[in-house]
């Protein structure tokens, strides 16, 4: 006799994580359930609810993105792979979407890094006339990249503040920091770091033993500059500087690298997190948004006093004369009730 195993899996809810569900119907053929903790409905399966598009189309579409496909590129793909042909600014949406939410998602994590940090700067066409200058940092033994900046010019202010973001992300000061000649290094580095941090200046064609090469930057260049020659140009800078903390998420979390044995970044940095590509995180639960109203101050009701004393006082049934009207002209238009029969 055959013995059948049935396993039960729990089901939990995809915005809360709540395991108070209940089944609530089906939507298109799917079972779908409702969550008493968030009083929210939700599929079973990975698609996301009332989306018009399977999220495996969108995260494919996020993934080839930032791996270096034009968006004309991405919409051909999709129609061959899945028979869906979307619109250039359907691609820009998902990209507009979820791109900010991937930030957010990874903004917190915190890698373990060396005590040798490479920052170089190169230029971004922005428009196709004007240029911008992207600065960054990375991990000389991890290769994260900890931190980037987008500026106009190249001034120590820039070089201070890509100092103190790097600080941040990792939680730590460096004890050496490799560059190449750029003077506003070296202001930039000692107001964000003082006299603990030394400034080594490198170039790419130096030795990785004497410890001045900047080759490992100097390549994540030229894997950034590979991403954007497909670009014509960018819409704006504010699109750019979307782009590229888009790809810092990329660069550091997707990405595996063969220096690092297939390793990504943040994986050699030993970050915990289980978010490995676009597709895990179209699945994270996402939570609901509450808006709450605050009421504005009532204003204070400021009472007026009125000076009663001044006021014209009369008798009730009194009338009083009109002035300037003698007595005759009184009399002849009346100062009372005229009768119908008098007029």
């Amino acid at each position: 006799m055959a013995v059948e195993e049935i396993i039960k899996e729990e089901i939990k809810c995809k915005n809360c994580g709540s395991t108070a569900v209940i089944k609530f119907g089906s939507y298109k053929g799917v079972p779908r359930f409702y969550c008493k903790s968030c009083n929210r409905k939700f599929k079973a399966d990975i698609d996301n609810f009332h989306g018009k598009v399977p999220s495996e189309y969108v995260s494919s579409a996020l993934s080839m993105y930032y791996s270096g496909m034009s968006v004309n590129d991405i919409c051909t793909t999709l129609k061959q792979e899945h028979n869906y042909y979307p619109s250039n600014s359907v691609v820009y949406y998902w990209i507009d979407k979820y791109t900010p939410l991937a930030i957010k998602h990874f903004r917190d994590y915190h890698p373990q890094v060396g005590d040798v940090w490479i920052t170089d700067e190169t230029m971004l066409n922005l428009d196709g006339e004007h240029s911008i200058w992207f600065y960054d940092i990375i991990d000389r033994d991890t290769r994260f990249l900890l931190a980037s900046r987008v500026a106009i010019s190249r001034t120590t202010n820039h070089a201070e503040i890509l100092m103190e973001r790097a600080e941040k992300c990792a939680g730590k000061k460096p004890k050496e920091v490799l560059t190449d000649k750029n003077r506003s290094y070296e202001d930039g580095i000692e107001k964000a770091y003082g006299s603990d941090t030394e400034h080594v200046i490198g170039n790419p064609f130096k030795e990785k033993e004497t410890g001045e090469s900047t080759s490992e930057i100097e390549r994540f260049h030229g894997t950034l500059k590979d991403r954007t020659k497909v670009f014509r140009s960018f819409r704006d800078i504010d699109t750019l500087i979307q782009f590229t903390d888009g790809w810092l998420v990329y660069y550091n979390f997707f990405r595996p690298h063969e220096s690092l044995e297939g390793k990504t970044p943040a994986e050699a940095g030993k970050i915990q997190y289980d978010i490995k590509d676009w597709a895990g995180f179209m699945r994270l639960p996402v939570p609901k948004q509450r808006i709450e109203f605050v009421d504005s101050p009532k204003p204070k009701r400021v009472k007026t006093v009125i000076d009663t004393s001044k006021l014209l006082t009369r008798k009730r049934g009194h009338r009083a004369p009109r002035e300037g009207l003698t007595t005759p002209h009184r009399a002849r238009h009346g100062s009372g009730i005229t009768r119908r029969a008098d007029r």
